[in-house]
């Protein structure tokens, strides 16, 4: 049975020697550590100072071979870029928790209204025109009632 690479470590558990991680990035380790003085990448610390890179580490050292290599950028728009992105995945995941935070109120908000009509069928007196309500299956003809009006003319 086959181990997938999650179930060993975690992706920011820091497993990797500087000389393994240059490998996998595909670059010097004299690199690595020119990118960890910049601040471009922390690698985590052994109790005894070895430099540990993760698995993510190692993606963003690719991320950053990428950007120098093949974008042609110096390590100033490096860090710009890796900032920039780091802020847009910030306000994706702010932006995805507020379309989350919208249904949830949208179901709420149908949820209420459905409720207030559902009040309405209760309260909601079904209407008939007038002389209806005394029409009855029991009548053979419909019954009639007179309406006398207050005669307006005043003699003077």
């Amino acid at each position: 049975m086959a181990i997938q690479r999650d179930e060993l470590f975690d992706d920011e558990q820091g497993v990797f020697m500087i000389s393994v991680a240059a490998e996998l990035a595909g670059m010097h380790p004299q690199t690595l550590r020119i990118y960890e003085a910049r601040g471009l990448i922390k690698p985590k610390r052994s109790p005894k100072q070895t430099r540990l890179y993760s698995q993510r580490d190692v993606e963003k050292l690719r991320r950053i071979q990428e950007l120098t290599t093949e974008v042609g950028l110096n390590l100033a728009g490096v860090e710009r870029v890796l900032e920039l992105e780091q802020m847009m995945d910030a306000m994706q995941s702010e932006l995805d928790g507020m379309r989350t935070q919208a249904e949830e109120l949208e179901r709420e908000m149908l949820q209420r209204i459905r409720e207030v009509h559902r009040s309405y069928k209760r309260e909601i007196v079904r209407w008939e025109p007038p002389g209806e309500m005394l029409r009855s299956k029991d009548f053979k003809r419909p019954v009639r009632i007179r309406v006398e009006r207050p005669n307006n003319n005043h003699a003077t």
